[in-house]
C-alpha cells in the first residue's frame, strides 16, 4: 500500500496564504515589513487593563459560545449609535473568533457544494480558500486598476443560476475603495432581484478617509437588505488589536444562528478575557477610532509621497491600511518578483496581488502590489529610505 496523501482533497491546490510567507520573508532578511496589515502601537491602554482586570478576577473559563452577555450588548449599541441598526444582542449578535472565523462560519454554514460565491477582486485570501472549503465555487468581479470602482453591469452578469451568496468587502482590502452609496445600492438591486444572501467584511468601518464622501455606509442599512445581510467586523483593525482575534457577526436571527451552528464546531468559544475588555473599547474608547483614522491618513500621505518620489503611481485610498501600485511603472510584469527582489535589495517587504486573483484574472494583478501604512511615521521612513537607495529598476 502506498503512503497516504498529507491533505484532504477539500485543501488540494489551496496555496498557503501570501502573509505567512512575506512576514518569513521579512524575518529571513531583517526586512521593513510594509505588507502584512498590523500596527507597530497598541490599541488604548484603558482597553489592556480591562483585559488584566479579566484575568486576574477569574474570567478565564469558557465564555458562552455566542459570547459574553456584556460584549453582544455592546455590539448592539455600537450597531445603532454608529449606523443606525437595531439588534436583540441576544440573537442577532454573535462574537467570533475574529472577522476571519465569521467568514469561515458563515460560508460553511450558507454555502452547499456548487453553489456559487461572487466576491469583489482582489479579493483578501481566506475568503478563496474558505469557499473552496464550504464546496462552494467562486466567481469575481473585478475591480480594475486604477480606479478600483464597481462595475454594476459586470456585477449583473456575473449572477447565474447556481448563485447563492455574495461576500462583500468595504472598505476594501487591498485597493482601499469604499464603496459609494451608489455602488452599495447597485448590490443591493442585484441581491434583492436575484434573492441572494451577503455576507459583509466590515472590519475596517472605522477606518475612512476624506476621499471617501458617504464614508462608510453599511449595506444592511440600504432599503431590502436588513433581512438578507450577515454583516463581519472586529476589533482588531479599528481599535489596534489584531492578535486578539475578537469579531462579531450580527443580523437577522436565522442569519446569526446559521454562523453558530457552524461556530460552535469551530472554537466553540475563546478568549473569554478578552471580550470584557472588547465591551470596555465599544462603550468607552469609542473615539479612539476616528482619531485613528486621522493619524492613518496622516501616515498613508507620508507613504503615498515617498512612492511618488520612487516612480511609482500609488492609489490615494479612501480606507482601510493600504495603498496598491503598479510595479510596470519600473519595468517589473511580475508584482511577486518585484516583491522578492525588493525584500533581498532594499529589505522592504510589500505583498504581490495576484494571490488576491482568481487563476482566470491573474492578468488584471500580476503587475500590483499592495503596501501597508499601518506603520509608526519612523518605520514608513525607513522603508522609504531603503527603497531609494535601492535599485528598484527591472
Amino acid at each position: 500500500m502506498g503512503t497516504p496523501p498529507p491533505l484532504a482533497s477539500r485543501l488540494d491546490g489551496i496555496a498557503p496564504t501570501v502573509f505567512s510567507e512575506f512576514s518569513a520573508l521579512a524575518v529571513r532578511t531583517g526586512a521593513v515589513n510594509l505588507g502584512q496589515g498590523f500596527p507597530d502601537v497598541d490599541g488604548p491602554s484603558s482597553v489592556v487593563e480591562r483585559a488584566v482586570e479579566a484575568l486576574r478576577s477569574g474570567a478565564n473559563q469558557y465564555a458562552p459560545g455566542t459570547g459574553v452577555p456584556a460584549l453582544r450588548r455592546a455590539v448592539a449599541a455600537h450597531q445603532l449609535r454608529h449606523h443606525g441598526i437595531e439588534l436583540d444582542p441576544d440573537t442577532e449578535v454573535c462574537v467570533t473568533t475574529g472577522a476571519t472565523e465569521g467568514i469561515a462560519a458563515a460560508l460553511l454554514a450558507l454555502v452547499e457544494p456548487g453553489d456559487e460565491v461572487l466576491v469583489l477582486e482582489p479579493s483578501y485570501d481566506s475568503y478563496d480558500a474558505m469557499i473552496a472549503m464550504a464546496g462552494g465555487v467562486r466567481r469575481a468581479v473585478t475591480l480594475r486598476a486604477p480606479a478600483y470602482r464597481l462595475d454594476a453591469d459586470a456585477l449583473r452578469a456575473a449572477v447565474g443560476p447556481r448563485t447563492r451568496l455574495l461576500l462583500l468587502n468595504s472598505p476594501h482590502n487591498p485597493t482601499g475603495t469604499v464603496l459609494t452609496r451608489a455602488e452599495l445600492a447597485a448590490v443591493a438591486a442585484v441581491a434583492v432581484e436575484h434573492d441572494l444572501l451577503v455576507v459583509t467584511d466590515e472590519v475596517y468601518e472605522h477606518l475612512v478617509f476624506d476621499e471617501a464622501g458617504d464614508g462608510h455606509v453599511p449595506l444592511a442599512t440600504l432599503p431590502g437588505m436588513r433581512e438578507r445581510v450577515l454583516s463581519l467586523s472586529s476589533v482588531g483593525k479599528s481599535w489596534s488589536f489584531t492578535g486578539w482575534k475578537v469579531g462579531w457577526a450580527t443580523g437577522p436571527a436565522p442569519l446569526v444562528a446559521a454562523v453558530l451552528a457552524a461556530k460552535q464546531w469551530l472554537t466553540f468559544t475563546s478568549g473569554a478575557p478578552l471580550q470584557p475588555a472588547v465591551a470596555h473599547a465599544l462603550e468607552h474608547e469609542d473615539a479612539w477610532p476616528l482619531e485613528l483614522a486621522r493619524d492613518l491618513q496622516r501616515r498613508r500621505d507620508l507613504l503615498l509621497a515617498g512612492l511618488r518620489g520612487l516612480g511609482l503611481e500609488p492609489r490615494t485610498s479612501e480606507g482601510t491600511y493600504f495603498t496598491v501600485t503598479d510595479v510596470e511603472q519600473l519595468g517589473w510584469a511580475d508584482g511577486r518578483a518585484f516583491c522578492l527582489g525588493v525584500a533581498e535589495r532594499a529589505g522592504v517587504v510589500a505583498i504581490p496581488l495576484q494571490g488576491f486573483h482568481g487563476p482566470e484574472s491573474q492578468d488584471a494583478g500580476r503587475h500590483l502590489v499592495r503596501w501597508a501604512f499601518c506603520k509608526t511615521p519612523e518605520v514608513i521612513e525607513e522603508g522609504l529610505d531603503r527603497l531609494a537607495r535601492a535599485a528598484l529598476t527591472r
